[in-house]
């Protein structure tokens, strides 16, 4: 007879690793809320610590981002919605935050290198869906392995892959940034030729860096004299959307903006007096982002500041086929702006600028 170590051998040995099976999909239901179960499995990959907003809101729902997702940005809404959320992770500290958005089981962390496909298809292959979320807003490699995620998620089975992408992506322009958005684009589509692809405008929401910036370094948004034209939208639409997901090629709003028009905004709401900073003409401007690079933290780059003289794309949005109606970006400002007012004008009452005709 075998002892008891010697049978716990056994049992272990006799374990069969497989992909997901049609058993694996017999699982329980429940009414929504924080421990709901609706049977349904999300992976979210994000890297930006935007997209960590965003997956509070999309661990809700599911996990993509900016944005990305908005993979994070669905993480609050698809485990709220009963979903099991994989958040796969670099950091052991950026996914604690996480786990709170649903309940025990609901949200599994896992460990994986984005040059390791082994570790990418264990966080894969047991999901309906996998949001893209990957990426930064300075130079990195990212948008090289987005053929590659999307690649082992066709070979494991996953019915659908969302690529968070951006509003101005384009193959010709100015922008090493938003020609990277498009080879992305590309890259993913070459071998998940049914991959919905996102593209949502510049976001703003907690410690974004749009608002928070503009409060911060306005003389950065002075660039081109604040004419560039912006279509902000709230992350939280960003990340209801995503978790509503249908069939959506982009997220942008039906109303365009102007840098000096937020700039005025941000000093209205935080009763500033106007920033004195003066217009940096482009050819400085580019000199000092140079020199910044030399940092070993993320500074300005040139990128962003060739960023800062290109229009927002003027396209409709597709809000209603995900059955989100966006936000004006005066409608919340004054949450993630009021810190930057002083003690005695915290309690002041709301007063916005009038918008440009």
């Amino acid at each position: 007879m075998l002892a008891k170590p010697q049978l716990l051998r056994v049992q272990r040995s006799a374990v069969i690793q497989s992909k997901r099976a049609l058993h694996d999909l017999s699982v329980s239901y429940g009414p929504p809320g924080y421990s709901a179960v609706s049977g349904h499995v999300v992976t979210g990959l994000w890297l930006h610590r935007v997209s960590r907003k965003i997956p509070r809101v999309e661990a809700r729902c599911a996990n993509q981002p900016y944005l990305n997702s908005s993979d994070s940005l669905r993480l609050s809404v698809t485990a709220r919605m009963g979903t099991q959320v994989i958040v796969p992770y670099r950091d052991e500290d950026e996914k604690r935050l996480l786990k709170p958005m649903g309940d025990l089981g609901q949200i599994v962390s896992m460990e994986w290198d984005i040059r390791n496909e082994d570790q990418i298809a264990e966080c894969l292959r047991h999901s309906d869906i996998v949001y893209n979320l990957v990426g930064r807003d300075y130079e990195t490699k990212n948008f090289k392995f987005a053929d590659r995620l999307a690649k082992v998620a066709a070979d494991h089975g996953v019915q659908r892959f969302v690529h968070v992408s951006h509003l101005n992506a384009s193959p010709t322009s100015s922008s090493q940034f938003y020609r990277t958005k498009a080879e992305g684009e590309e890259r993913v589509r070459s071998v998940f030729p049914n991959a919905t692809v996102v593209r949502p405008a510049a976001m703003f929401g907690y410690e974004d860096k749009f608002l928070n910036n503009m409060a911060n370094w306005p003389i950065w948004w002075k660039l081109n004299f604040g004419e560039t034209k912006i279509r902000p939208v709230h992350v939280i639409d960003v990340a209801q959307a995503l978790a509503n997901l249908m069939s959506i090629p982009q997220l942008t709003r039906t109303v365009t903006l102007t840098y000096e028009y937020l700039l005025e905004l941000v000093e209205t709401l935080t009763y500033r007096a106007p920033s004195r900073a003066p217009v940096v003409p482009k050819p400085i401007a580019l000199a000092v982002a140079r020199a910044a690079q030399l940092a070993w933290w993320p500074l300005i780059s040139p990128d962003e500041v060739e960023r800062r003289y290109i229009d927002d794309v003027d396209v409709p949005g597709d809000w209603e086929a995900v059955g989100v109606r966006p936000d004006e970006v005066e409608n919340h400002a004054i949450t993630y702006l009021r810190r930057y007012r002083l003690a005695k004008d915290y309690l002041r009452p709301v007063l916005f600028p009038a918008r440009p005709s």
